[in-house]
Formats: structure tokens, C-alpha cells, sequence
């Protein structure tokens, strides 16, 4: 895994092999921030990174300047692996709050400019999510909420959904609120 953009381009990050998660392909990756630049200025943004996993996604919002990151992930090897890596590299616009994602999504009250989701391509609550960042407005006007997910999962009838992008078995679906 490594880092896409940025002042840390081209770093590797080595996450540890007991951290049993799928972190978004290096290709997948790269072909969606390179959307994200047609449409975002990166210094401005507030960015929720959902089910953070290896925190690969966050470092790339990170590494780029974005404002604020936030970096939600239950799992405690993994929290302690991506707060580690934030104070090597260092990010100090990088937070990471263990939490799980449903849970965090119900007591949250900021706004975001981006909102990126990649529950584990089994996830039965993928439509939850979707329901609380729209239910809470959990986005900013021109914000997006990104959900990435397996081949076999369709979510473009969902409200504000606009784009779906494909890479290999890695599907991205993006959602506004003025769609």
C-alpha cells in the first residue's frame, strides 16, 4: 500500500499482517482522487473516512492537506496502527476515533465536504448508511458521501445518487445532495 498525492507521494505504508481488513486497491485508489481533484479544492475539506480500515484513505486526504480528517474504525489494531502512522508521517490534521461507523453516523453533528464508506464488501447495512448521512445532513451543500462496495451490490435508487464509478471489482457510488 502506498501513498498516492501529496507531500508524502510514493510513501509506503506497511500495515501489519494481523490486521485482517481490505484496503481499497493502489489503482482504485489513484483513478478516485483523481476525480476528487476535477471537483475539490483538498486545503479546504473536511473529510469522514467510514470503516478506515489501514487508514489508507485517510492518509491520502491527509497527505494532500485536507483541513480536517476523521478517521472512524472499530477494531483496535487497526485504530492503534492508523494513529501510529499519523504521528510518524506526521498528520496532525488526521483524527482517529475508535468507534463503530453506525454508531458514530447516529451521534454525530458536524458537517462534511466528503464522506467515504467502505464497509467490508458483506456489509447487510450499506442502505444504513446512505439513510443516516441524508438523515442526519450530515454533508455540506456541495458535499459527497463516496460508498464503496463489491460488484454485486446496486445503490444508484438510493436519493442524491449520481456517479457510479467502476474499477475492476472495487465499485465507488457517489451521492450529493442536490441530486
Amino acid at each position: 500500500m502506498r501513498i498516492i498525492g501529496g507531500v508524502h507521494k510514493r510513501k509506503r505504508i506497511n500495515p501489519p499482517a494481523n490486521i485482517s481488513v481490505r484496503p481499497t486497491t493502489d489503482i482504485a485508489k489513484e483513478s478516485l482522487f483523481n476525480v476528487f481533484n476535477n471537483y475539490f479544492d483538498f486545503e479546504d475539506l473536511s473529510v469522514l473516512d467510514l470503516f478506515a480500515g489501514t487508514g489508507s484513505i485517510s492518509y491520502e486526504f491527509a497527505s494532500r492537506g485536507a483541513k480536517e480528517v476523521y478517521a472512524i474504525e472499530i477494531d483496535d489494531k487497526c485504530v492503534q496502527f492508523i494513529r501510529n502512522q499519523a504521528k510518524t508521517l506526521p498528520f496532525p490534521n488526521l483524527n482517529v476515533v475508535r468507534d463503530d461507523a453506525h454508531h458514530f453516523l447516529t451521534i454525530c453533528t458536524q458537517k462534511f465536504d466528503i464522506i467515504f464508506a467502505d464497509p467490508p464488501f458483506d456489509h447487510k447495512k450499506i442502505n444504513e448508511i446512505h439513510k443516516l448521512v441524508f438523515e442526519k445532513d450530515l454533508l455540506n451543500d456541495d458535499g459527497w458521501l463516496v460508498m464503496e462496495h463489491g460488484p454485486d451490490v446496486n445503490l444508484d435508487q438510493l436519493d442524491g445518487f449520481f456517479d457510479k464509478r467502476k474499477y475492476g471489482k472495487v465499485n465507488f457510488s457517489i451521492f450529493s445532495k442536490h441530486n
